[in-house]
C-alpha cells in the first residue's frame, strides 16, 4: 500500500534480483545472506543465495560482501523550492536522497512564499509529482509566515496534503499560541515538528557558548537556549494530550528533558543529525562556515549524551536537516554566513564510519533508527518482508570515498563533511518499488540484464 501524502515521479516498478547481499533488516528481525527478488516494484521472495532463479527480463545484481538495508527515511530535510531554487530543487534534492540510500524524505516549510496556504503545498506537491527523485512527503506551517502570531489553516492544509506541522528555522516562542496549535492539532490532525530555540537566550550567537568560542571570541549559543524550551513544551504536549516531534537534538539536557516527558506520559519523540552525533563544537575552531549550523555543534560530553540517547531509544530516529546553500553565501566570514550544512549523501557514512566502526554503536541501531522518521509521521516504515514495497539500499561497508571528491548530486556543497574520508558507498537504491540510484556507471555495481 502506498503512503498517500508522498510525492514522486512514479518512474515504471523495477524487476530485478539482489543476489548474495547480507540483508539486515531490524524491524525484521532479519540479518543474514539472502536474494531478495523484486517484481512489480514488490519484494516478491527472499531466499538462500542462489536460491532464487533470475526471471526473464529482470536485472541481477551481485551483493556477495555487500549489504542490504531497508532504504533510509529523513524527516527533516529543506529542499528550497519554491522561490529558492539557486541553493537546491525538488530535482536536485531528492537525487541527494537518492544516491544517500534514502527513499522517503520529509520537507520543511520555511521556503518562499512560505508553505502555510493550501494553494502553496499544492504548487510544490504538483512540482514534487513531476521532479521528486524519491517520495516525498511536506510540512506546513504552524503559523502564518513562520512569525508566530497566527495559526495557518492546519485542518484545510491537512486535507490538502500535509504530514503534519513546523515553524522549522523559527520557534514557536509563545507559549500560548503552541497551545492553541495544539488544541488545533488534536482536530486537524498530524504531527507538530518544533525548533526548540529561546532567542532571548540564542542572541546574537554563532556557535556553541563554551571553552571553544571563548578562546575564539565568537559569541555564543548557550545550550539551555533549547533544552529550557524542550522542557517548557513537553509539559505542554503532556496538558494538552498532543502529539510533538523535537526537531535536531543537540545537547545533554535536552535528551534528558525528552526521557522525562516521555516518563510522563507526553507522547513526544526526537531526532539527533549525524554531524550532532559526531561532531563538536571543537571541530568549528577553524572558523569554516560549513561546520556553522543551527543548532550549533556543542561539547563532548553532550555529543555522547545523543549517542547515548540514540542507543536506547530515547531518541527515536536520525535525520539530516539538509539545509543547502549556495556557495557565495557560505564564502562569508563566518559571523555573517548563513547556518546549515548539507547531509543527505553522507548521513548513514559518516554514522558508520565514526560509531558503528569503533564499535560505539551496533549496526542494527544505526540502521533501524535511519528507517524510524518517517513512521513519526504515520509512513509506513521501510521493511525487506515479502508483499511489501521494495524499499532497498545496496552498500559496500569496505570501500572508502572521500566527500565531495566527485562532486554532489545536490546543488549546494556546503557539507560538514566535506573533505573527509568516510566508509561505505551506495551503490543502488530502490524507493516505492522503483530504482533510483545506481552507481553501476562508475562500475561500482555489477548489474546484468537476463533474457
Amino acid at each position: 500500500m502506498a503512503d498517500t501524502k508522498l510525492f514522486h515521479r512514479s518512474p515504471p516498478p523495477g524487476n530485478l534480483l539482489i543476489r548474495g547481499g547480507r540483508v539486515l533488516d531490524p524491524r525484521s528481525a532479519i540479518d543474514a545472506p539472502l536474494d531478495v527478488l523484486i517484481r512489480d516494484g514488490v519484494v516478491a521472495e527472499l531466499g538462500e543465495p542462489g536460491a532464487i532463479p533470475p526471471p526473464s527480463g529482470a536485472a541481477v545484481i551481485e551483493a556477495a560482501g555487500k549489504h542490504v538495508f531497508p532504504a533510509f527515511s529523513d524527516p527533516h530535510v529543506h529542499l528550497r523550492t519554491p522561490g529558492q531554487e539557486y541553493k537546491e530543487s525538488i530535482a536536485t534534492g531528492t537525487a541527494a536522497g537518492a544516491a544517500g540510500g534514502f527513499c522517503q524524505l520529509i520537507a520543511m516549510p520555511n521556503t518562499t512564499p512560505t508553505i502555510d496556504q493550501v494553494s502553496v503545498l499544492q504548487a510544490v506537491i504538483a512540482t514534487a509529482r513531476e521532479q521528486a527523485q524519491v517520495p516525498t512527503g511536506f510540512l506546513a506551517a504552524i503559523t502564518t509566515g513562520l512569525q508566530g502570531r497566527e495559526l495557518t489553516e492546519m485542518a484545510a492544509l491537512g486535507d490538502a496534503g500535509a504530514l503534519g506541522f513546523s515553524d522549522d528555522g523559527k520557534p514557536v516562542v509563545s507559549a500560548g499560541v503552541l497551545r492553541k496549535a495544539l488544541a488545533y492539532q488534536r482536530l486537524a490532525g498530524g504531527v507538530i515538528a518544533l525548533h526548540e530555540e529561546d532567542p532571548e537566550l540564542s542572541g546574537d550567537g554563532v556557535m556553541h557558548e563554551g571553552a571553544v568560542s571563548a578562546r575564539l571570541g565568537v559569541a555564543g549559543i548557550p545550550s539551555v537556549s533549547e533544552s529550557t524550551m524542550i522542557a517548557r513544551d513537553g509539559a505542554i504536549a503532556r496538558y494538552e494530550g498532543a502529539r510533538v516531534h523535537f526537531q535536531h537534538l543537540s545537547c545533554a539536557e535536552s535528551v534528558a528533558a525528552l526521557e522525562l516527558w516521555r516518563s510522563r506520559g507526553a507522547q513526544v519523540s526526537g531526532e539527533a543529525t549525524p554531524h550532532h552525533l559526531t561532531l563538536t563544537d571543537e571541530a568549528v575552531a577553524g572558523l569554516d562556515s560549513n561546520l556553522k549550523m543551527n543548532p550549533p555543534l556543542r561539547a563532548e560530553a553532550d555529543r555522547q549524551a545523543l549517542v547515548d540517547g540514540l542507543r536506547s531509544g530515547v531518541i527515536d530516529c536520525v535525520a539530516t536537516d539538509h539545509a543547502p546553500h549556495a556557495r557565495h553565501e557560505k564564502e562569508m566570514p563566518f559571523e555573517q554566513a548563513p547556518m546549515g550544512t548539507t547531509g543527505l549523501e553522507t548521513a548513514f557514512m559518516a554514522l558508520y564510519t565514526e560509531l558503528v566502526k569503533p564499535g560505539v554503536l551496533p549496526l542494527s541501531v544505526v540502521v533501524e533508527r535511519m528507517t524510524a522518521g518517517g513512521a513519526l509521521y504515520g509512513l509506513l516504515a521501510p521493511r525487506v518482508v515479502v508483499g511489501e514495497p521494495a524499499n532497498v539500499v545496496l552498500v559496500d561497508l569496505q570501500r572508502e570515498w572521500k566527500v565531495g571528491e566527485g562532486g554532489y548530486a545536490s546543488r549546494s556543497e556546503n557539507c560538514c563533511f566535506d573533505g573527509r574520508r568516510l566508509s561505505g558507498v551506495v551503490e543502488l537504491t530502490v524507493a516505492a518499488g522503483s530504482v533510483v540510484f545506481s552507481a553501476r556507471g562508475s562500475g561500482l555495481a555489477s548489474v546484468v540484464e537476463v533474457s
